[in-house]
């Protein structure tokens, strides 16, 4: 069996030697060839995959249960505080490692052709490969400080994408506006790396075993029990940065800036999911923590409904799906916060399927429109995108949650766990939720693929379909989210849940809640009718009554203009955070600390003292022996008083 390091050092392989071709094209100022560049950015992700699925393969198809763990080489062995560059392969590391490189390089081969004639063409897929590596470092890491590496990479990574294009200062803006909300999350989380450093480094056992480790965690976790409150809501404030939740959300949406496959990317299988990975890794953790547990269910509901209402009015097509992510990724914390790990890991799943196809789907329609991305001058795109449209109905159709489609099964297992466990009203948010999901979802596709073309005549007569670098992609993703449902459907619906019976020896991570199977049908049901009716409502009105909308859109202009305002959070923080500490750091630290201290004391204070002292000394020098003579008598004189008055 080969060693698994090599399933993260091949994407590694990747970003160095594209960085060495885009380093040596830069200093000549020579244009790279675009084949070599291509085949090593893609065909080493593709590699990677190979040996993640047979890495999987003992775990998918031979029962194996026991975690595989690796030791590359030691690390930090300083006293008490022993951490090894170490990987892991169990049930939950394999389904995540097998997403992540199988959508990644499918995200890759799509660039070929997305990114084709580009000038940062071997920077970008420098960036892609560095991008899933650090992906697969968060994922197979062994120790919360290798994990923690990886959780640094992704969010360099998606800085270095999202401003890609970095001589547009609204793009630049985007990537630094993603770095520093991020680095909000993070601090958090690195506090309670620390804290929990801080509670084993003082037992021997857990020392010598390797104190960040999450089988020394697991084993000890009776010396985090006190704190585990604290530990926990500092992690989940990590997870609110990283994967979009309440308060930190307001990165991603921003994140469209980049190229539209680092959309798919960060804000499908890989970087936004990172957090709800986390929280499934830790459930040991957070199931010493009951409080913190609630806090990540209700924020996940909360963000889940906030943001799917937002969805509702953008005209953007990346941003209806970027709050689509983000209203997405709030049912899947609302599982692992209800301690339904499987059905929130299942919808990861499911989700990065269908919306890297979205995704894909949508950078495919930006591509046949020559860039133009408001969804009101598009119409009638299916007549010339017949592969484009399809594959995203599908997709649509999934995220909506009707049957039989992956995302119904998904989904409504989190909807179900909410409501047997006990958590009516958060059953109820989802639930209106979803109908906002289909509605904006059918309305995107009726604005988009149906109905009269709005584009300009110059734009409609060069219209096409995308080519196979692009639509391949498209295909295979389609088919993911239209069939794995079949993996999670559950005993209620005839199935066997495969996906919980094969995690749960993951600590509890396959645990389904119990309830009575004619209620959960009856649930699912209403489900089906609500998603169905907004729908049908939405492909209505959209394809056959727009002038009704606008009007509707002009006797609620307030309300309009307060949902595509986003709410006016991004002014809210400007006013209440940014703008203070921007004053703070000029008045304050800039001009009395920095100027006024550091240099008008120390710095420059130092020298014109320095330059006093020196002038007093250079008046006294003059060469010539009768001043000297006095100098010597007068200090001669005061010599002999200071003995007489005081000796």
């Amino acid at each position: 069996m080969y060693p698994l390091f090599l399933i993260p050092l091949l994407p590694l392989l990747g970003a160095l030697i594209n960085g060495a071709i885009a380093l040596h094209g830069a200093y000549w100022k020579k244009r790279i060839p675009e084949a070599p560049v291509s085949l090593i950015g893609v065909a080493l992700p593709f590699a990677s995959f190979a040996l993640a699925a047979v890495a999987a393969w003992p775990f998918l198809f031979h029962g194996a249960t026991e975690p595989r763990i690796e030791t590359v080489f030691p690390w930090i062995h300083f006293g008490a505080l022993q951490v090894d560059v170490a990987f892991r392969i169990d049930r939950l590391s394999t389904l995540m490692t097998l997403v992540v490189t199988g959508v990644g390089s499918l995200i890759h081969l799509y660039s070929v052709g997305y990114m084709k004639g580009d000038q940062g063409y071997s920077r970008y897929f420098t960036y892609l490969n560095l991008f899933l590596f650090s992906m697969l470092l968060l994922v197979m890491g062994d120790n919360l400080l290798v994990l923690f590496v990886g959780w640094e990479g992704v969010g360099l990574c998606s800085y270095l994408l999202i401003g890609f294009w970095f001589e547009d200062s609204e793009k630049a803006s985007a990537g630094k506006k993603a770095f520093v909300v991020n680095r909000i999350g993070d601090f958090g989380f690195l506090l309670g790396i620390f804290w929990v450093a801080s509670l084993l480094m003082g037992n021997s056992e857990a020392a010598s075993s390797g104190v960040l480790s999450f089988a020394t965690l697991e084993h000890h976790k009776d010396l985090l029990a006190p704190a585990a409150v604290g530990i926990t809501l500092l992690f989940f404030l990590g997870a609110t940065g990283k994967s979009a939740q309440i308060p930190l959300y307001v990165w991603l949406p921003d994140a469209m800036a980049g190229p539209t496959p680092v959309s798919a990317l960060i804000h499908a299988a890989t970087m936004v999911t990172a957090g709800v990975y986390m929280v499934a890794r830790l459930s040991f953790l957070y199931d010493l923590a009951p409080f913190s547990r609630e806090v990540v269910a209700t924020v996940g509901a909360a963000t889940a409904l906030f943001a799917a209402t937002i969805g509702l009015a953008q005209r953007d097509i990346k941003k209806v799906l970027a709050y689509s992510t983000v209203s997405q990724l709030g049912y899947m914390f609302l599982g692992v916060g209800l301690g339904a790990n499987a059905a929130g890991i299942f919808h990861l799943m499911t989700h990065a399927f269908f919306k890297a196809c979205l995704f894909l789907g949508s950078g495919s329609v930006i591509h046949a429109m020559h860039g133009e991305q408001d969804i009101f001058k598009m119409g009638g795109l299916k007549k010339w995108m017949p592969i484009t449209f399809w594959t995203f109905l599908i997709s649509t159709i999934t995220i909506a949650g009707l049957p039989p489609f992956s995302g119904f099964f998904s989904k409504d297992e989190i909807l179900w766990e909410a409501f047997s466990r006990g958590f009516p009203v958060l059953w109820a948010i989802e639930f209106v939720a979803a109908g906002i999901t289909s509605f904006y979802m059918f309305r995107l596709v009726a604005l988009v693929f149906l109905g009269k073309p709005r584009m300009d005549h110059h734009t409609q007569e060069h219209l096409h379909e995308s080519p196979p670098t692009m639509t391949l992609p498209l295909i295979i993703l389609a088919l993911l989210a239209a069939l794995a449902g079949v993996l999670g459907i559950p005993h209620a619906l005839g199935g066997h849940n495969w996906i919980h019976q094969w995690l749960a020896s993951e600590g509890g991570l396959g645990e389904a809640a119990h309830g009575s199977e004619g209620m959960e049908r009856i649930l699912a049901g209403a489900s089906v009718l609500w998603a169905l009716m907004w729908a049908m409502v939405a492909l209505t009105i959209y394809t056959k009554r727009l002038d009704w909308v606008r009007g509707v859109v002009e006797r609620s202009r307030a309300l309009y203009r307060l949902i595509w305002n986003k709410y006016y959070i991004d002014e809210i923080y400007d006013r209440l955070i940014v703008r203070p500490i921007h004053w703070l750091s000029q008045n304050l630290l800039w001009r009395f600390v920095d100027m006024g201290l550091i240099d008008g004391l120390m710095v420059n204070g130092s020298a014109r003292l320095s330059q006093f002292f020196g002038q007093a000394m250079g008046i006294l020098q003059t060469g010539i022996l009768n001043s000297y003579a006095f100098y010597f008598l007068v200090a001669l004189v005061g010599l002999g008083f200071w003995v007489w008055r005081f000796g």
